[in-house]
């Protein structure tokens, strides 16, 4: 049975529970339980991640905590009983994991560790709080250093900073705004410090005093690297000044042996020091670390002879210095120890040892050297901070090592009371003694005893360093041959407290000889007592003391024999009658100098001191002793303080009268000298001596007297410092006077208490009459009251003692009532004012309420004063703080709303105006301090204190003033952002308090300015500041996690609803007043309905509907309304407001509003635009946002500009997006379409000078200089589109108008402009772009896109793989569809997206400029592509039964034509399809449209070689040839006339004879073709290939035979193809050589251009038999091989019929590029299918053919126009599986490919790209012009016998022509190639400007169009070499060494004259200027001296009469008009060219 839980509330999961039984709550380990009830072994609860889900867990699987619940039952709370800190780091631990995972994600790898080892730091912390085993101590310290972390990490990672005071979580409820603010300060200060890691010793705010932070140095030797001494050494460590030249420190002492090691072997690894108690003065002195190193051994170190090896002598060995400037930075930083070398130097000359530490830092290199490089001593150094006590705490382990304290010299800066030592400090600096007969210098070693008055030597007395125990003797160095040496060694003299008076120093001198006895012989003495006579010790100073002389024999047993000498001069003049007849002499010339330096605290240098101490032996003397106190050092005073104090109270207690005056002055200097930073810490003692030990009973009557005979001075006096002093000291003045009379009075039972009061009452009048005094014209008296004023505070808490509460605030009051009130007392008196209200608000007194009423008002009368003058505003606030903080804290008494309501009437306005000034300059610091001042007054407001205030007010203007300001500092708190990002507790207690504010307030404002009263800025400034409110940042709580979010409600609410419903209200208040408010609000508004709150949105939108009825009411309709929701909208939806729900609940909402209204029908039309507005809006958001692609912006930009036109008709906004859709085009480089976007603004303006208003970016112009700026533009951007024919209107327009104002100099450089675009329409290349059908299907798509079908223009080079790898790669979602048909209602409304790609044909516009014959091919380009709206694509299919034997009767063609809403190009790259129309084409129509575009190729590429623009490699002409001819032979035309000669079809369709005639015709022309393509063949073919031209021959004797019953006269035709070679003889040109216009003309979508340009079949008429992977497995396999091979390599390329086999995955392309073929070429000889099934990415796919079609070879005779073409490439496969080409084909791709690189530039030539990917689909006349400038650079100019036209006049003409035979090798045949862009794969590319990409003979070049698939090898590959042709073009984008136009050779032909005029013969193979190497489409501009050349006549449907007379011909070409042949006249390129090739041909000659 479940039973509810009593004790088990509350648990830990300690391991996952998965809920795996019925009704089990999923748990993860570490979270957290609320348990509900228990039931066997089995608890039911909730998580407390996610409350609302109850379940059953297993109870073994928790881990129970102690809690306390509240509020038992069914909504009872549990909160763990834990420290608070170990719940937060537990819930911080949990919110940074997610956190932490996400910076690796993001790569903040640094973060990431840190945060890591942050973590582990908490979590380790954490343990060690719950263990309980700490002290208290130790448990505040974990608790700083969680606190520190998770501050760190918070901040760090972007979340909220946690106020806290002593480490705990702040409750912002129990604490005053102001204290808050001050607690998120210091977070915030604590935050930064542990991120720069600064001491944390820092003040913290508001100290008042700073305890100086004492530094250590911790020194460790680690070793000593020497290799020569060989003998023991001591080595001393000091700290050295150099600039005071002097050691600030004690020695410590390292004692080694002469292996290096610890003399002592317990000291390994314990050679450490710690130097104490340095400064922080003392860190910027100049510091060294000095180590002088003594051996200790021979008197010379290499001579073995000096001196007995048992005699030792302390000899100076180096010395070794650090800079610790020098090192600091790295230490600070550093934290541990670091190791330093510190390189040890030997003295040159002995005699200076004292100084070498100093030469070797001032460098002078002169005096000491470096023995050898090895010698150094290592050691580590740390720097560490703060007093001893912490420094042990913090590092134990560094106690534990031996340490050796090493004290600073003198005091530290604070001497601490208990702090005792009485350490003697002598330094032996020098002496002078004589040479003693000798001749040379003695070597002098001194010996130094203590020893007590009773002449015992003291034990253990002297110290030579620490680290090493005390000895009872001292031995100096000795230095050699030296009888003034100068030592400076500092020993240490710790002699007992006891010992010291009475006891003395003596001083031995002996010469110590370096004979073989080498003795010590003594031969004097000095000496010195410790302790003058009168009880001074011996005085920090050099003393020079007399020798005396002595022997070896001399005894010192009798002390006293020698003690009564004088020991110095001083001592001397002290005792004149010394008998001369004494044992010791004197030496005269000898001396002796020590120096001194005492550090005690029990001992005294001074007489004065002494002399007070025992006043009672010098009674007369008193007056002068106290007098000379103050002379004496600070030090002396405090270590005497107890004796001093006693002293002083008892001369006042001896004669109050005489020394009462002295005796005050003593104390106040002794009180005075406790300020001192140095002795601070002695004031516990002084506090100590007046509880305890004080007893002046009767002092306080004298120190009442003279304090206020002081101040009654003050008036009079000019020299004040005394009483200043005395001011000072006021404190303890009072604490003595307050502690005297306690005693008194107990003494006395309390007498003579009206007496005290009275005294103190008129002490007080004098205080009140010093302030009072006016101290603006005397300085002295000024820093007397600052005094008094500092001091004043201070004597509160001694009052207390003595009087109540009430008195001392009444004391208090007038003191503070009496300083002058105005501001004007100078500035350094109002901050000392200030300063003393402050410390007199945050004394004990002001705690009490019973003083706070009596002296609040006073003090806000001061803080009011200043606010209104704006003066010392910090310290203001700073007060204001406090008193908040304290009527806070005691806010449950009754007074408090009394001081409330003091403070409202106060300060409430200034406060506000003290704001609005603050926050107009922007002071951070200030408007924050005073932001929470207010929000403290407000908080602490409630209903009373609001109604009295509205009360107050005595007009409603100052209401009105009131409101505006308040409504002003709420909006600007908002704006401004006071408070940083993450102060969230500050900010949502900010907006509590504000909401609570408005709502008290909005009561006012309806009430007093509504009906006749209505004041609009009252009004709108409140409707701003609930608008700000609403949409403030740090109310969103969507945006935050769940958990926070549930803290918040639970403690405010959503703070925005409850203004929404406060706004709504008074929104509805307004009532006819509403009006005033549309537009202005309605963006506001709109704002609010924004935020993403449903119940927001459900109060806010209505008011909409409100607006418009009030609008309508008004005015009849609601245009403002629309216009300002529509414009409004727009921006705040792009800024990232609003969502699909809104939308749905705006069109709601209002539309059920509206359905009520009268107007309803403009209303729901209204509303419903805007919902489709917002539709766009959204999608362009969403696109811009996103990492969308330019084209989804560009489509998303297009459809909200056209809506902003066509439905809403803003003009602003349709311009304003004009403009976005321009940017957009050009970062996209759409250069055309940015220009046609920028033509719609421009095509807004006229040609008037109305003045426009400044726009986005323009200025403010007139409407004409406007239109002319864009016009300008429009030009620019359509000339980088290469679109110059849409430029030149433009031109026409601007010319027009420069034109009118007779601006020439415009006009001119318009038409220059207009000229140059004509000429680059006629020279500059352009690529033909591909078009693409796109359908976009499915739900899921975007608003503008949904189930709609779109044609685009491709990019330069793009074909249909790469265009659907772009779509889908912007539409990852997306799936590709497999087929073309319609797709049905499932796929439509499916949630899903499917892309339906393939390539369409365009149908131009311009077809009469197409038709006309003598316009360049250049222009006729762009007008093909350009202003088109209709394109068309074609599926075949079979209708009726299907001929097994010949599929061509019954293959029709489907043909869908699109038209578009707006032609292309356009203001995008795509427009949507408007109308669908689809047409059947049937066989014998298919099979005209077949024929005619294979002659047309056949033209083309007939016509290249006659032009001399194809190489002198005929391979291309071969393969052609071969594949109509073979497939002629085999079946190709043989199956249409089966199939439409048949006698059947003819009979049963009788309509058809016209077109069957026309398809004869053809017929007989391919016929005629073929035979001028053999004559050319014959002429320019290989040797090599002699078998394949005589095949040739043969195959188009046998076609002729079967064509000729049906036509009987083409046995007669081209004569020279009846033979294998023709003689030459008289020629009779029956055709002029085809000319370019001729290509022209030809069908540019002939299917037969399967291959290209030269398009060679293997098919007579259909496309390409082979794979474009089987012509690369020719071209591989074929190279080097006899002709014999390659003939057999060409026929597996090109099968014949009679091989048909099955191939599988074949696809039938439309394209231009050798394809897989689905014609009966797929024969068993293909190249494998996996090659095949790679289609080319060019391929422009209609819907595939169904399987059963694949395998006839005949069908692809009746397949369309190759852009029409079906193709199953829709969707290119892969090459291979794994995605790479057979090794064959890889090394091809290297040869073809190797200088290839992909770029896109249409700008660059052909060599610069090295395109690899040409235009699959352009016609067959481009491939042709685009061939010839390639193939003509590469192959020379080729004179060859001209084509027949394709119509013939009646008459027959007969063909001769010469046949040429160039020598073996000369061209090698071209081989089929892969077209470089029909593998997915990318070609290896290589730099196209390296000399050896284009001229190494081992590459292959491109020839034709990059699309042939035809690739001219080089010589190279048969043996031969060959140059790759240069670049004859004019672009710069090459640099110029890597092609040379001298190397432009041409083959040595000779032209073959034919017996037209030899001028009509030049013109019309005039050489053009040819841009060799260009890039596809490149177009050969035309002379422009010539006319063009004329195009091949229409077509005549009759067959012609041969037998007409040869004349005919003869005679048209005579009547032709032509230009004259003028050289001058060729382009610069074409003269390189012509001299290039003459100079080529020259070298042929001379070969």
């Amino acid at each position: 049975m479940w039973a509810p839980t009593e004790e088990e509330k509350y648990g830990v999961v300690i391991c996952s529970f998965r809920g795996s039984v019925p009704q089990g709550l999923v748990l993860e380990i570490g979270e957290t339980v609320q348990i509900l009830e228990k039931c066997e072994g089995w608890y039911r609860g909730v998580s407390t991640k996610k409350p609302n889900v109850k379940g059953i867990f297993p109870a073994n699987y928790i881990h129970l905590k102690k809690a306390i619940v509240s509020n038992r039952g069914k909504y009872e709370t549990v909160v763990p009983l834990e420290d608070s800190i170990v719940t937060e780091v537990t819930a911080t631990l949990q919110e940074w994991a997610s956190l932490w995972k996400q910076l690796y994600v993001k790569h903040k790898v640094d973060l990431f560790y840190k945060l890591r080892h942050v973590m582990n730091e908490l979590i380790d912390l954490r343990r060690q709080l719950l263990s309980g085993h700490l002290t208290q101590d130790q448990v505040r310290e974990v608790k700083r250093h969680i606190t520190v972390r998770l501050d760190w990490g918070n901040e760090h990672l972007g979340l909220d900073l946690v106020p806290r005071k002593d480490f705990e979580v702040v409750d912002s409820d129990q604490i005053s705004v102001s204290d808050l603010y001050k607690m998120h300060l210091a977070s915030r200060q604590s935050v930064q410090q542990s991120t720069s890691q600064v001491d944390t010793m820092r003040p913290r705010h508001g100290e008042t005093c700073r305890m100086p932070v004492p530094h250590h140095f911790f020194l460790s030797l680690k070793s000593f690297t020497y290799n020569t001494i060989g003998e023991d050494t001591d080595v001393f460590f000091s700290l050295y000044d150099m600039r005071e030249g002097k050691q600030i420190s004690e020695r410590f002492l390292v004692r080694l042996n002469k292996n290096g090691g610890p003399r002592n072997p317990e000291k390994i690894e314990r050679m450490c020091a710690l130097f104490t108690d340095l400064s922080s003065k003392d860190m910027k002195r100049d510091l060294y670390i000095v180590a002088h190193v003594i051996r200790i051994g021979r008197m010379l170190l290499n001579d073995s002879k000096k001196g007995p090896a048992h005699l030792h002598y302390r000899r100076p060995y180096g010395c070794a210095v650090l800079s610790i400037l020098d090192v600091l930075q790295s230490l600070t930083e550093l934290k541990e120890e670091k190791d330093f070398v510190l390189k040890v130097y030997t003295c040159n000359n002995e005699s200076e040892w004292s100084q070498i530490h100093e030469n070797i830092i001032r460098k002078s290199s002169a005096k000491y050297s470096a023995p050898s490089a090895s010698h150094g001593l290592i050691i580590s150094l740390q720097l560490l901070r703060g007093d001893m006590e912490q420094i042990r705490r913090e590092n134990p382990m560094i106690f534990n090592r031996g340490l050796a304290i090493t004290r600073k010299l003198g005091f530290p800066d604070v001497i601490m009371p208990g702090d005792i030592r009485n350490d003697l400090y002598l330094t032996l600096e020098k002496g002078d003694f004589e040479r003693g007969g000798k001749s040379v210098q003695k070597n002098i070693e001194v010996t130094m005893y203590v020893l007590y008055a009773d002449g015992e030597i003291l034990k253990d007395c002297i110290s030579l360093g620490s680290g090493e125990p005390n000895r009872s003797s001292y031995h100096s160095f000795v230095l050699y041959h030296s009888n003034s040496p100068r030592w400076g060694e500092i020993i240490k003299l710790p002699i007992p407290i006891d010992r010291f008076r009475g006891s003395h120093l003596r001083f031995e001198f002996r010469h110590c000889s370096t004979k073989d006895k080498g003795e010590k012989k003594l031969f004097g003495f000095a000496f010195s007592p410790l302790m003058r006579d009168d009880g001074t010790t011996l005085s920090d100073d050099i003393h020079e003391l007399y020798v005396y002389k002595c022997d070896e024999n001399s005894t010192f047993n009798n002390h006293a024999l020698y003690l009564g000498l004088p020991c110095c001069k001083e001592d001397y003049n002290g005792c004149p009658n010394i008998p001369s007849s004494l044992i010791f002499q004197r030496s005269t010339k000898e001396s002796f100098f020590i120096s001194t330096q005492l550090s005690s605290t029990k001992l005294t240098q001074n007489v004065d001191l002494l002399a007070l101490l025992k006043w009672k032996a010098f009674p007369d003397r008193i007056m002068d002793i106290l007098g000379r106190l103050r002379h004496v050092s600070g030090e002396e005073i405090v270590k005497f303080l107890q004796d001093i104090l006693d002293t002083l109270f008892v001369i006042l207690d001896d004669n109050t009268e005489k020394y009462g005056l002295l005796v005050f002055q003593s104390l106040v200097f002794i009180i005075n000298l406790l300020r001192d930073i140095k002795y601070f810490h002695f004031r516990p003692v002084m506090d100590t001596y007046i509880q305890k030990h004080f007893a002046g009973a009767l002092a306080y009557k004298e120190l009442i007297r003279c304090l206020k005979w002081y101040m009654d001075c003050s008036a009079e006096l000019i020299r004040q410092d005394h009483i200043q002093e005395a001011m000072r000291a006021l404190e303890y003045l009072f604490k003595f006077i307050v502690q005297s009379r306690i005693l008194y009075s107990r003494a006395t039972c309390g007498m003579e208490e009206e007496q005290f009061r009275s005294s103190i009452q008129e002490l007080f009048q004098s205080i009140r009459f010093v302030l009072s005094l006016d101290s603006r014209n005397s300085e002295t008296l000024l820093f007397t009251q600052a005094a008094l004023l500092n001091s004043f505070p201070t004597i509160f808490d001694e009052l207390l003692q003595m009087f109540t509460v009430q008195e001392v605030a009444e004391f208090v009051r007038g003191t503070l009532g009496s300083m002058p009130s105005t501001v004007h007392i100078g500035q350094s008196m109002d901050v000392v004012k200030l300063q003393s209200i402050a410390r007199t608000v945050d004394s004990r007194l002001f705690s009490f309420s019973e003083s706070r009423r009596i002296l609040l008002p006073v003090v806000l009368h001061h803080i009011h004063l200043h606010l209104r003058q704006q003066k010392e505003l910090l310290i203001c606030s700073g007060i204001l703080g406090s008193i908040f903080s304290i009527v806070k804290t005691s806010s449950l008494e009754a007074d408090v709303m009394e001081e409330v309501e003091m403070m409202v009437e106060s300060l409430l306005d200034v406060l506000l105006q003290t704001l609005l000034t603050i926050m107009s300059k922007s002071h951070a610091q200030e408007a924050g301090e005073y932001v929470s001042c207010l929000l403290s007054l407000l908080r602490q407001m409630c209903d009373t204190h609001y109604q009295h205030l509205l009360d107050n007010f005595q007009s409603k203007d100052e209401l009105k003033e009131f409101l505006l300001k308040i409504f002003c500092v709420f909006r600007n708190l908002m704006k401004m952002s006071v408070f940083p990002r993450d102060w969230m507790v500050m900010r949502l207690l900010t907006s509590n308090i504000i909401v609570t504010t408005v709502q008290y307030l909005s009561s006012a404002l309806h009430k007093n300015f509504t009906e006749a009263d209505f004041d609009f800025k009252v009004w709108n400034s409140y409707f701003s500041l609930a608008v700000l409110f609403i949409n403030q940042p740090s109310l969103q709580l969507e945006i935050i996690t769940s958990a926070k979010r549930k803290k918040i409600l639970d403690k405010y609410g959503d703070m925005r609803v409850m203004m929404a419903y406060e706004l709504f209200s008074m929104w509805q208040n307004l009532g006819e007043h509403k009006i005033h408010f549309i537009p202005g609000m309605i963006g506001p508004f709109l704002g609010v309905t924004l935020v993403p709150q449903p119940e927001v949105r459900n109060i806010m939108i209505p008011i909409f509907h409100d607006m418009m009825d009030w609008e309508q009411r008004k005015h009849g309709s609601f245009k403002q309304v629309e216009a300002e929701l529509i414009d409004k909208l727009d921006s705040m939806v792009s800024e990232g407001k609003g969502d699909e729900s809104y939308r749905e609940l705006f069109g709601l909402l209002l539309l059920e509003k509206v359905e009520q209204e009268t107007w309803r029908e403009t209303g729901i039309s209204f509303v419903t635009s805007v919902t489709r507005l917002m539709e766009r809006l959204l999608d362009y958001r969403d696109c811009m946002k996103g990492e969308e692609t330019e084209n989804k912006k560009i489509g998303c930009t297009v459809n909200l500009m056209n809506f902003y036109k066509s439905e809403i008709n803003k003009e602003e906004m349709y311009i304003r997006y004009i403009h976005k859709l321009c940017d957009m085009h050009l970062q996209a480089e759409n250069y055309t379409e940015a220009a046609f976007t920028l033509l719609l603004y421009c095509e807004l303006l006229q040609w008037e000078e109305r003045p426009l208003r400044e726009f986005l970016h323009y200025p403010s112009q007139t409407e004409w200089q406007r239109k002319e700026g864009l016009c300008r533009k429009v030009i620019h951007y359509f000339n980088k589109g290469k679109s110059w024919e849409f430029g030149i209107p433009l031109c026409r327009e601007l010319a027009c108008q420069y034109e009118s104002l007779y601006d020439y100099q415009s006009l001119s450089w318009i038409r220059k402009m207009e000229a140059s675009y004509y000429d680059n329409i006629m020279e500059q290349q352009r690529l033909e772009p591909e078009f693409f059908r796109v359908g976009f299907y499915g739900r899921k798509f975007p608003f503008f896109l949904r189930n709609k079908e779109y044609v685009c223009r491709g990019h330069d080079y793009e074909r249909l793989e790469a265009f659907q790898q772009r779509m889908l790669g912007e539409f990852p979602q997306a799936v590709a569809m497999q087929h073309p048909n319609h797709p049905d209602d499932t796929i439509l409304q499916c949630d899903a997206q499917y892309l339906q790609i393939y390539a369409v044909t365009p149908i131009p516009d311009y077809v009469d400029v197409l038709q006309m014959d003598r316009v360049p091919d250049r222009v006729k380009s762009f007008y093909r592509v350009n202003n088109v709206r209709k394109f068309r694509y074609d599926r075949p299919f079979h209708k009726g039964p299907k001929d097994k034997d010949n599929e061509f009767k019954s293959l029709w063609i489907e043909r869908t034509t699109l038209t578009l809403t707006h032609s292309l190009p356009g203001i995008s790259r795509w427009f949507e399809v408007e109308r669908r129309e689809l047409v059947e084409v049937s066989p014998l129509e298919n099979a005209i449209q077949v024929v005619e575009n294979k002659n047309q190729e056949l033209r083309a590429l007939i016509g290249q070689y006659q032009h001399k623009q194809a190489h002198g490699n005929v391979s291309l002409l071969s393969m052609c040839l071969n594949g109509v001819i073979d497939a002629a032979v085999n079946g190709g035309i043989a199956r249409y006339q089966e199939a439409f000669f048949d006698k059947d079809y003819i009979s049963k369709h009788p309509g058809d004879a016209e077109k069957i005639a026309q398809l004869k015709d053809l017929m007989q022309e391919q016929v005629h073709v073929l035979g001028v393509g053999l004559a050319v063949h014959e002429k320019f073919v290989h040797p090599e290939m002699r078998p394949l031209h005589k095949k040739l021959i043969d195959q188009f004797q046998m076609m002729r035979a079967s064509l000729y019953h049906e036509f009987p006269g083409l046995d007669k035709l081209s004569p020279a193809c009846s033979s294998t070679s023709t003689p030459r003889g008289n020629v009779l040109a029956s055709h002029s050589p085809m000319s370019p216009e001729t290509i022209k003309m030809t069908h540019r979508h002939s299917p037969m251009n399967l291959m290209g340009t030269g398009g060679h079949s293997s098919s007579s008429l259909s496309s390409h038999a082979s794979s474009e992977a089987g012509n690369v497995v020719m071209l591989g396999d074929t190279m080097g091989e006899a002709p014999e091979d390659l003939y057999h390599h060409m026929q597996l390329a090109y099968p014949n019929p009679r091989y048909q086999g099955s191939v599988t995955n074949v696809s039938v392309l439309s394209s231009s590029q050798a394809s897989p073929s689905s014609s009966s070429l797929s024969s068993t000889h293909s190249a494998p299918s996996q090659m095949i099934t790679s289609a080319p990415s060019s391929a422009r796919g209609s819907p595939s053919l169904p399987d059963k079609y694949r395998h006839a070879r005949e069908m692809m005779l009746l397949l369309p126009t190759h852009r029409d073409r079906p193709s199953s490439a829709m969707y290119p496969a892969a090459i291979l599986e794994n995605g790479q080409l057979p090794n064959f084909q890889r090394a091809l791709f290297q040869q073809v490919v190797g200088a290839c690189k992909p770029c896109s530039d249409p700008n660059l030539s052909l060599a610069e790209k090295a395109v690899p990917a040409a235009p699959s689909s352009w016609s067959l006349d481009s491939g042709a012009r685009e061939a010839q400038p390639f193939l003509s650079a590469h192959m020379g100019h080729i004179l060859a016998p001209p084509v027949p036209p394709r119509s013939l006049l009646h008459g027959h003409y007969s063909l001769h022509f010469d046949a040429f035979h160039h020598p073996l090798g000369d061209t090698p045949p071209a081989l089929p190639a892969r077209t470089l862009r029909k593998s997915p794969l990318h070609p290896i590319p290589a730099s196209p400007t390296s000399p050896q990409s284009g001229l190494d003979g081992s590459n292959s070049t491109l020839s034709g169009s990059a699309s042939s698939g035809v690739s001219s090898l080089s010589e190279s590959n048969f043996g031969h070499s060959s140059e790759a042709p240069p670049r004859t073009d004019t672009m710069d984008s090459m640099p110029s060494q890597a092609w040379n136009a001298e190397e432009d050779l041409e083959p040595p032909y000779l032209p073959v004259h034919y017996s037209l005029s030899e001028s009509a013969v030049l013109d019309s193979i005039k050489a053009q200027p040819c841009r060799s190497h260009s890039a596809p489409g490149c177009v050969i501009p035309q002379d422009p001296m010539d006319p063009p050349a004329l195009p091949p006549k229409p077509y005549h449907p009759r067959l012609p009469a041969l037998e007409h007379d040869e004349g005919v011909l003869l005679r048209e070409e005579a009547d032709r008009p032509r230009g004259l042949h003028r050289k001058a006249s060729l382009p610069p390129g074409s003269i390189k060219e012509e001299q290039a090739r003459m100079a080529w041909e020259h070298g042929r000659g001379e070969q």
